[in-house]
């Protein structure tokens, strides 16, 4: 078991503990709407409730055990119980202060909760901890048992991000290059690239985003992130933005309608359509699914415009 002095400690974690109020809604939203934990169908619910029932009986079996403090903060945070899930994290960090895997999993769900200065102090810890210690691939808990990606991708994928969304684009270049040098497979490469590319095209940095594009065929080995591969296809010319979203569906967006949304929303900001690219972003908060990437990419873009327009 990792350990350090009171005063290590205290530097290593500056949440010590988390105080909420554990209200019916999860979290507010940066435009100040109440945030509600969507609603799962009944065979999900089911399973994610048996796969928490397990997790939190391995945790009091053996609550010593980091893979097991690691993955009942995982369980509760798959069911959108993500305030009880930074609780366990932040326990789990009393016990081992210097795990790269708690703070990058606590940082994720700070990121969630749009703590943004939270989530990148945590990730940064994560990347500074992690940096030392060989590969390590992590499951994703759902869909393929197959990992295809590693806890260091994802530590500075999640701090990229993060970064993106704060709009320090600078840093944000520098963390997804990170991920592009860690990207063994086309599952990684495609969502690394896919960041990376909004992120050029933020900065104005055209020529740097196009070549980007360069290895991204219609024809790889993507088995999670479709969406991503498909949107950098739409950069690239050989998808329609139609293709991948249509602002006149009527059903409630899913995760992936969220990502191909604020893709497609993004492509027409960087043609200079900010008025169809806002009207996309705004059309994208009618989603129950507020804990996507995409959702909260779509609540900054509107955010910083109301910051703009005030006096």
């Amino acid at each position: 078991m990792e350990s350090t002095n009171r005063r290590d400690r205290e530097e290593v974690d500056s949440v010590k503990v988390v105080e909420y109020d554990l209200q019916e809604y999860s979290a507010i939203s940066l435009l100040g709407k109440k945030l509600y934990p969507p609603v799962l169908n009944k065979r999900t619910k089911t399973r994610r409730e048996a796969d928490l029932t397990k997790a939190s009986e391995n945790f009091s079996s053996r609550p010593d055990s980091l893979d097991y403090i690691i993955w009942y903060g995982r369980r509760l945070a798959f069911l959108y119980m993500y305030k009880e899930a930074i609780q366990i994290f932040t326990n789990g960090l009393e016990r081992y202060p210097l795990s790269f895997e708690l703070y990058r999993h606590r940082g994720h769900r700070f990121l969630t909760l749009r703590q943004f200065d939270n989530a990148v102090a945590d990730l940064e810890k994560a990347a500074f901890y992690v940096r030392k210690s060989p590969i390590k691939w992590e499951r994703n808990g759902f869909g393929s048992q197959i990992p295809r990606s590693t806890v260091q991708f994802n530590i500075w994928y999640h701090l990229g991000l993060t970064y993106y969304l704060k709009g320090n684009y600078d840093k944000a270049v520098s963390a997804y290059k990170k991920c592009l040098d860690l990207a063994n497979n086309d599952d990684m490469l495609v969502s690394a690239s896919d960041w990376l590319y909004m992120t050029y095209q933020r900065l104005g940095s055209i020529d740097a985003a196009e070549e980007l594009l360069e290895p991204i065929q219609r024809h790889m080995n993507v088995i999670e992130n479709k969406s991503y591969h498909r949107r950098l296809l739409m950069y690239k010319g050989i998808l329609r933005p139609k293709e991948l979203f249509d602002i006149n569906k009527t059903n409630k967006y899913s995760i992936d309608d969220l990502t191909y949304g604020y893709g497609v929303g993004n492509w027409y900001f960087y043609k200079g359509d900010t008025k169809k690219a806002f009207q996309i972003f705004t059309k994208m908060l009618e989603s129950p699914n507020w804990q996507a990437f995409g959702y909260l990419a779509a609540e900054v873009e509107l955010a910083n415009q109301i910051d703009a327009t005030r006096p």
